[in-house]
C-alpha cells in the first residue's frame, strides 16, 4: 500500500512565511527608495505614469538651475545699466554747471574732460559687460542686442520658456548716447581720443541737459523690462519649487 507523508500545517506556515518575506522585501524597498513603484511588477499600468512624472519633476530641477542663471544674468545686466544711470547724473550735474555764465573757457574745459572721460566710460561699459564669459551688449554679438531678444527654458516642456528683448530700447539709448557725447560716439566707432564740446558753452551745455534726461528715460525703460523679468523669473522658480515634491 503507497502511503504519502505530509505536514500540511508545516506548509502553510511555509507559505505564510514566504508571502510575508515577499511583502516585507517590497515594503522594505520602498521605503528604501521613497517610491511605491519601483519595477513594472509592483504596478505595470502605474510604472509608465511614474516614469513621466519622475521625467517631468527631473526637468524641472534642471528649469530652476536655469531661472538661477537666467536671474543672475538679468541681475548682470540691471547692475550695469545703474552705474550708466550714476554716470549720467554726474554728467547731468557737470552739464548745469558748464551752462551757468559764470565760468571761463578753461573753467569748461575742464568740466568737459570729465565729461568726455565719462562718456568714453559708457562706451567700455557696453563693450565688455559679459555674463560667464559672453558679451551682453556689444553691438551684434551682444545677447540683448539680438532683436529676437534672450531666450531662456523655464520649464519642463518645449513651450515652458521665457523672451527677454530689449533690443529696440538699447539701440535708442546707444543712439540718443552718442548725440549726447562725442567721445561715446567716437570710442564706438574705435577712434577714442576725440575731445567734445558738449559744455564748452552756456547754450551748448543747457542742451547737453536735455539730451542727458532722455538717455535716462532711455533706461529707466530698459531697466524696467529687466525689473519686470527678474520678478516673474522668482514666481516661476516659486512654482517649480512646490511641484516636483507632488508627482515622486
Amino acid at each position: 500500500m503507497l502511503s504519502i507523508n505530509t505536514n500540511a500545517a508545516s506548509m502553510a506556515a511555509v507559505n505564510a512565511i514566504n508571502t510575508s518575506n515577499a511583502s516585507l522585501s517590497q515594503s522594505m524597498e520602498r521605503l528604501a527608495t521613497g517610491n511605491r513603484i519601483n519595477s513594472s511588477a509592483d504596478d505595470a499600468a502605474g510604472k509608465q505614469i511614474a516614469n513621466r512624472l519622475n521625467a517631468q519633476a527631473s526637468g524641472m530641477s534642471v528649469a530652476q538651475r536655469n531661472i538661477s542663471d537666467a536671474t543672475a544674468m538679468l541681475q548682470t545686466a540691471d547692475g550695469m545699466f545703474d552705474e550708466m544711470n550714476d554716470i549720467l547724473g554726474r554728467m547731468k550735474d557737470l552739464s548745469t554747471q558748464a551752462a551757468n555764465g559764470t565760468y571761463s573757457d578753461d573753467d569748461r574745459a575742464a568740466m568737459q574732460s570729465e565729461f568726455d572721460e565719462l562718456g568714453q566710460e559708457m562706451s567700455d561699459m557696453l563693450q565688455n559687460t559679459t555674463y560667464g564669459g559672453t558679451n551682453l551688449f556689444n553691438g551684434p554679438s551682444g545677447l540683448f542686442s539680438s532683436t529676437s531678444g534672450v531666450t531662456f527654458q523655464v520649464g519642463s516642456e518645449s513651450t515652458d520658456q521665457m523672451t527677454v528683448n530689449i533690443s529696440s530700447d538699447l539701440t535708442g539709448l546707444v543712439s540718443d548716447l552718442s548725440d549726447l557725447s562725442a567721445a561715446f560716439s567716437d570710442d564706438q566707432a574705435g577712434t577714442a581720443g576725440t575731445s567734445g564740446t558738449e559744455l564748452m558753452s552756456s547754450a551748448s551745455a543747457t542742451a547737453t541737459i536735455s539730451a542727458i534726461q532722455g538717455a535716462m528715460t532711455d533706461i529707466g525703460k530698459i531697466q524696467s523690462t529687466l525689473g519686470a523679468s527678474i520678478n516673474r523669473l522668482n514666481d516661476t522658480a516659486a512654482n517649480l519649487q512646490s511641484m516636483p515634491d507632488t508627482m515622486t
